[in-house]
C-alpha cells in the first residue's frame, strides 16, 4: 500500500472536490438530462455521471490500490479487501440541483478498516468546503466550526423530512416537540449541525454510506455525535453499503433522540 496518511487523502480528496465543483457548475442552470433510476433510488442528471466519471478516473488513478464506492458507479465486492476505500457520492441533492437550487454538495471520503479517516463536504454554488481528518479539526471554508450549545430536546431544532413526524417511530407514539426544517443533501444536513446552525440531523430509514460518510466524520471531529438510530457506532465500507438510520446532534441531545426513538428497523 502507498504511504498515503489521512492529511495528504484529505488534499486529494479536496482538491477532487473542487474539480467535481467545476463541472457541475457547467450543467447547473442549465436544464441537463435527467432521469429516475427507478426503485426508489431518485432522479441522476448527466452532471452525476460526468463528476462521478472524472472523479473515479482521478482518484483511483492517484491511489490504485484504494477501494471503490460510489453512488453513481456498478458496486462490486473487490472494495470489501481493500485497506483503504473511496466513499464518493458525486452530487448529494441531485434534486436541488436540478430545481437550480444551491444546496447540492460533493461527498467524498476515505475509509479504512470501518471508520472514516479523511472526508469533504463541498457545496460549489454556495462557495462551502467543509474539511475534516480523523486527527484534526472540522473546518469550514479553513475556519474551526462547533455544534450548538443546545440541551434541551423539546424545541431543539432537527433536520429531517416529514416522514419523521410519523408516530410509529417514536416511543409510546409521541413525536418530539422539535422544530423540522428540510435539506435535500444528507451531507450538508450533517455539517449544518457541525458548524451548529442546526441542532440535530435524523434519517429513520436506511442510509447510504455515500450520503454520510465523509459528514460523518466532520460532524463528530466538530464535535457532534454521529450514530445510527440505535446509537450504534457507524461503519462504513460494509458489504451492503448502508447503514440502521443515523442520528447526530449535540452530545446531549443525541442521546435523548436515542432514548426516544423507538427500538425498531423503521423504514420511512
Amino acid at each position: 500500500m502507498q504511504a498515503n496518511n489521512s492529511t495528504t487523502d484529505l488534499h486529494l480528496l479536496t482538491d477532487a472536490a473542487r474539480a467535481a465543483g467545476d463541472i457541475a457548475l457547467r450543467y447547473w442552470q442549465k436544464s441537463p438530462e435527467a432521469w429516475d433510476k427507478g426503485a426508489g433510488a431518485g432522479p441522476v442528471s448527466e452532471a452525476d455521471l460526468a463528476v462521478n466519471a472524472m472523479l473515479e478516473a482521478e482518484l483511483r488513478a492517484a491511489r490504485p490500490d484504494y477501494g471503490w464506492l460510489s453512488e453513481e458507479s456498478a458496486d462490486t465486492a473487490a472494495r470489501l479487501g481493500a485497506e483503504r476505500v473511496f466513499i464518493v457520492d458525486p452530487i448529494d441533492g441531485t434534486r436541488a440541483f436540478l430545481a437550480n437550487e444551491g444546496g447540492f454538495a460533493h461527498a467524498i471520503a476515505v475509509a479504512e478498516a470501518g471508520r472514516v479517516v479523511a472526508g469533504v463536504v463541498h457545496l460549489p454554488a454556495l462557495g462551502l468546503t467543509y474539511t475534516a481528518t480523523v486527527d484534526g479539526p472540522a473546518l469550514l471554508n479553513g475556519a474551526p466550526i462547533m455544534p450548538s450549545s443546545a440541551s434541551v430536546f423539546d424545541g431543539s431544532s432537527v433536520l429531517t423530512s416529514r416522514l419523521s413526524d410519523d408516530p410509529h417511530h417514536w416511543l409510546r407514539g409521541i413525536v418530539p416537540g422539535y422544530k423540522r426544517s428540510f435539506r435535500s443533501s444528507l451531507a450538508w444536513r450533517l455539517c449544518l449541525v457541525a458548524d451548529g446552525q442546526f441542532d440535530a440531523t435524523i434519517s429513520l430509514r436506511p442510509a447510504w454510506e455515500w450520503d454520510i460518510a465523509a459528514a460523518s466524520l466532520i460532524a463528530e471531529r466538530a464535535g457532534a455525535r454521529a450514530t445510527d438510530r440505535q446509537g450504534a457506532s457507524l461503519q462504513f465500507n460494509a458489504p451492503s453499503a448502508q447503514a440502521n438510520g443515523l442520528v447526530v446532534a449535540t452530545p446531549a441531545l443525541h442521546a435523548e433522540y436515542i432514548a426516544r426513538l423507538a427500538r425498531w428497523p423503521g423504514t420511512a
